[in-house]
């Protein structure tokens, strides 16, 4: 198989969707990987270290495309990319379709076979392909966030520890999965006082124990998102529906009465955001006021720390790479449940129930496909 690593085009993305590594385990296997010149520069990755490992360096985007039969990313194709796609090429990356009409309609009038990171799951219920980012993400939620407090910055001029003599922040998280808990890992370090909301009791018995009782759990409820909301100093929006578009849990009346200079960090904008009113925005541009309220809905968070995030994800994506690259993607869905999982957009069907219940969209079984 021939598979293709293009440069990301995101707004100040910088991770890369293979790292020499795998490059040169492909290439063992008899693979060709192309690999658009400067695709790892950000990630500290050279072309001469792709070549190094094998790899063959094309100068665009469009020769990637145009001779991969699998293109792995990292982040969504944007619109310049959508016509670079063909019918019947696998598309390996994060899509987060559930908030996305426009890109879900391109990508099944391209026909391609798009496969989500985000939703790979296994047996259990794990994602495994979202917990690395979601780590970074969680960790990084916090530091975001206390930068944005700084009074500077036009936050309320609240540092996280506080000082003897002077209260710490108060950190409501909501959501205890990966992000959560990353989350108030670091949030509890810097000092903070910290609350994580969560609909799930056994979850939230977890976190109280294995955080040795110093954050306050909370089961989430509408009443206990609000006294939590309106409290802190930071709220870090932290909740996954895998596939699905996230609720808005914090209403812009629960905003209206925060304290002026307060941040929220919405960390499900990907999948929507979880709180009213939130739009994607861009490492450029990365936060919105709403009523003095700071609210910072980046959507592609890891890649501010491209490095750590592009070796974090790849050690877990390669595994499905190399499977798919090696049996074609109809027999490592047959092997591999969990990759299955990930199928969202087949040759203009979609076939993720959750992304078509989001987007009110008719959606068929890939069983029922005949492929």
């Amino acid at each position: 198989m021939i598979i293709g690593v293009p440069k990301e085009v995101k707004n100040h993305e910088y991770r890369v969707s293979l790292v020499p590594a795998g490059v040169k385990s492909l290439v063992r296997d008899s693979h060709v990987v192309l690999i658009q010149a400067g695709a790892g520069n950000g990630s500290g990755i050279s072309d001469s270290d792709y070549v190094a490992a094998g790899a063959t360096i094309r100068p665009t985007a469009q020769d990637v495309f145009a001779e991969a039969g699998m293109i792995v990313k990292v982040k969504e194709p944007l619109p310049q990319e959508y016509p670079l796609l063909r019918e019947d090429q696998v598309l390996f990356t994060y899509l987060h379709l559930a908030p996305a009409l426009e890109l879900t309609r391109a990508l099944l009038g391209r026909k391609i076979v798009g496969i989500a990171y985000e939703t790979v799951q296994l047996e259990n219920g794990s994602l495994p392909l979202l917990t690395p980012m979601s780590e970074v993400a969680g960790k990084l939620s916090v530091q975001v966030g206390a930068h944005w407090l700084q009074k500077e910055q036009g936050g309320s001029g609240v540092l996280l520890a506080g000082v003897p003599g002077t209260p710490p922040a108060d950190v409501a998280i909501i959501g205890g999965g990966v992000v959560g808990t990353n989350a108030a890992k670091i949030a509890l370090g810097m000092g903070a006082n910290v609350t994580i909301l969560d609909v799930n009791l056994d979850r939230l018995r977890y976190l109280a124990d294995v955080l040795e009782g110093r954050v306050t759990v909370l089961a989430s409820s509408e009443f206990n998102i609000e006294r939590a909301v309106e409290k802190a100093d930071l709220v870090i929006g932290a909740l996954l529906i895998p596939g699905a578009r996230a609720a808005k849990v914090v209403t812009k009346a629960t905003m209206a009465v925060m304290r002026k200079g307060s941040v929220i960090v919405d960390v499900a904008i990907d999948q929507g955001g979880c709180v009213e009113g939130a739009l994607p925005t861009t490492h450029d541009d990365p936060v919105m006021d709403v009523d003095g309220v700071i609210l910072y809905c980046v959507a592609n968070l890891p890649g501010a720390v491209a490095r750590t995030s592009t070796f974090a994800l790849t050690n877990a994506t390669f595994p499905y790479v190399s499977k798919l690259a090696n049996l074609g993607y109809k027999a490592a869905f047959k092997v591999d449940p969990a990759l299955a999982k990930g199928l969202n957009v087949l040759q203009g069907r979609l076939v993720c129930k959750a992304v078509g219940e989001s987007l009110g969209m008719e959606c068929a079984a890939y069983d029922l496909l005949g492929t």
